[in-house]
């Protein structure tokens, strides 16, 4: 059985590689491996995120769930002051977020764990915002638990944003709206849609 980049423990031989983006004017670089999303450029999905991504005006932290290599969270880290928990199920992804949060010196205003959606995140946190460019290779049912379970570490005013392929757009859009009440199509982009719901 093939290796996915959404496996705890990848069983792909290591080949390690770099990557860049330019985000808010900060240059972010990140070390990345076989058996992790994305390894050869970070994705375009995350980059529109980035791109699009507005601090919300509540205040606190921000959750990165299904972090990869630390994509989105190490960016949002470099570009802002708000402390960023990221978490994802894949060992070598955690292992890389750790040392890119290291590599871009953002190591103390980070947290990385490993876990399942937010099995390692601690019950008592709440967050201003949760990011996040869901695995849709394991499946709606994932994505969803993701979508419900991020509803629940929301503060009060605080925001989802969930960049998605069009083609699943309808039925997370559905989703967001069953938990959230409503849900705004930020932008939309070469195929993706970026959805912000706030609690």
């Amino acid at each position: 059985m093939s290796s996915h980049y959404y496996d705890s423990k990848p069983t792909v031989g290591s080949e390690r590689g770099e990557v860049s983006i330019d985000v808010n004017g900060e240059r972010v670089t990140y070390s990345t491996d076989r058996g992790v999303f994305s390894k050869g450029e970070v994705d375009f999905g995350s980059r529109f995120l980035l791109e699009t991504f507005v601090e919300p005006e509540v205040a606190g932290g921000i959750l990165d769930v299904g972090s990869g290599y630390g994509t989105l969270g190490i960016a949002i880290a470099k570009t802002s002051n708000r402390h960023v928990w990221m978490t994802d199920i894949n060992e070598r992804a955690v292992a890389l977020s750790k040392e890119n949060a290291t590599k871009n010196k953002v190591d103390s205003q980070v947290t990385v764990v490993q876990g399942s959606v937010l099995e390692r995140i601690p019950d008592d946190l709440r967050f201003a915002a949760v990011v996040t460019n869901p695995p849709i290779r394991a499946g709606k049912d994932v994505v969803h638990q993701i979508f419900e379970d991020v509803h629940r570490v929301l503060e009060n005013g605080g925001e989802l944003w969930v960049v998605i392929q069009k083609k699943q757009g309808p039925s997370a859009k559905k989703k967001l709206v069953e938990l959230f009440g409503d849900v705004e199509e930020v932008a939309k982009r070469k195929g993706y849609s970026l959805f912000r719901s706030r609690k």
